[in-house]
Formats: C-alpha cells, structure tokens, sequence
C-alpha cells in the first residue's frame, strides 16, 4: 500500500491561513490504514483548524469528505459541486490522489495535508516498511521475493557491496543487508543457483516520467480515439 505521514498542523494551517471556507477530503484506503488521512485525521484536523482560528479571533468554514480512494473518478464526483463551493481545499490523500483532484477542480486551490513516503507493508501495529520503488522491471523471481532495489540501501542488483558486515548493512547496524535477505531466502527455496545470474544494468527508460499504463484490452479503442 502506499504509505505517508501526516504533514505538521502548524505547516497546514500556514498554508492556508487566507482561506474562509476550506475542504478537508479524506481518503478511505491506504492513508486511513495507515493512519494519515482517513476519516478519523479529517476529523482531528478539522477541529484544530477551527480551534486555532478561534483563538485567533478569524472565522472559517470546514468541510469534511472522506472518499473510499481519492485516486478513482467514480468516488470523487459526490464531493466535487461541494468542493467547487469552498475557497481551497486541503487533500488528505497521497500524491497521486490529491493531483487527481486538483485536475478534477482546476480553479480551487490544493494544498496536501500528508507527505507521501513509498509504497511498503504494515510490519507490526502502527510500523510500516518500504517494499518497492516501483523501478518497472521486477526481478523479484530471481532473488527470492525479495527487492534489492527497495532493500539494499544502493539498490545494488548484483549481489552486496564491500561494507556488508556480519549480515547487516553499512548504512546502519540495524539494518540487515538486502543481498544477506536474498541468500539466505534463495538457499531455503533451493535456488542458491540464482545468485551467480548477472543482471543488466537497470533500464531507466521504463521510468520516464510521467509514466502511462494501458490494458491491453484497451489500446485499440485509444489507438482509434488518437488518430481521430
């Protein structure tokens, strides 16, 4: 899921000090399970927003709206003619969801209310860990499901650099050393064979950015629209 942190009240509130009437838009799923911008942190964000201009002695106007995903067209049209209606609007989703939004309603103001961090799993209650950088040329099948890109803390793809210790990485004595991880997973799986492959260098022009992705099912019909 991708995972993020809520932004500093005192940095939003800055943001968006000149604004009367504001939107707090939530979104329902991976920024509510992990605790940044689901319908609880739209509550608790809206009700320090009307705390501080209180004791400020200035009026303002909070809308909540939580979405089940802020990234899908389908979801965001109940809210939109509410959201037109404010002066800006604060998204609690991640990047994505909030600049889908701001496409939607072009003329309102957008501010994040959340730094958007990596894409990763909920290790145990309230930890969570990167797990991919979306590179766009998986080779988990070959080092035993597990990503030297978004583990080794060089994103090393042909085994571990010359400041592995003891099983851990360089980097820090806490953390283990991805490469470490990979032998010993491709050892229980019998494919130890795995780690002498040599891997090309990465191909960064799978990742130009922006990236587009279309089904297959669909290229036809976007081939035709394009070429009128």
């Amino acid at each position: 899921m991708i995972v993020a942190g809520k932004k500093p009240f005192a940095e939003i509130n800055e943001m968006v000090k000149d604004h009367k009437k504001i939107m707090i838009a939530g979104c329902g799923t991976c920024v509510a399970v992990c605790m940044a911008g689901g319908e609880k942190e739209v509550e608790l964000l809206a009700s320090q927003l009307r705390l501080a201009r209180k004791k400020d002695g200035k009026e303002v106007e909070i809308v909540e709206a939580t979405v089940t995903r802020q990234c899908d067209r389908e979801y965001m049209e109940p809210i939109l003619d509410q959201a037109r209606e404010c002066d800006a609007v604060i998204s609690m989703a991640c990047g994505v969801g909030i600049q889908y939004l701001s496409d939607l309603i072009e003329e309102i103001p957008m501010y994040p209310g959340v730094n958007t961090r990596f894409i990763g799993t909920n290790e145990s209650e309230g930890v969570w860990l990167e797990r991919c950088m979306m590179c766009g040329n998986c080779v988990l099948g070959e080092t035993g499901g597990i990503c030297p890109i978004a583990i080794c803390a060089k994103g090393l793809l042909n085994g571990p650099c010359g400041g592995t210790n003891k099983g851990k990485c360089e980097v820090s004595p806490d953390k283990d050393c991805a490469w470490t991880l990979i032998y010993n997973r491709l050892e229980k799986q019998g494919k130890l064979d795995n780690i002498r492959e040599i891997f090309p260098p990465k191909k960064y022009s799978l990742h130009v950015n922006p990236i587009t992705q279309v089904n297959p099912a669909y290229q036809h019909a976007q081939m035709e629209e394009h070429h009128g």
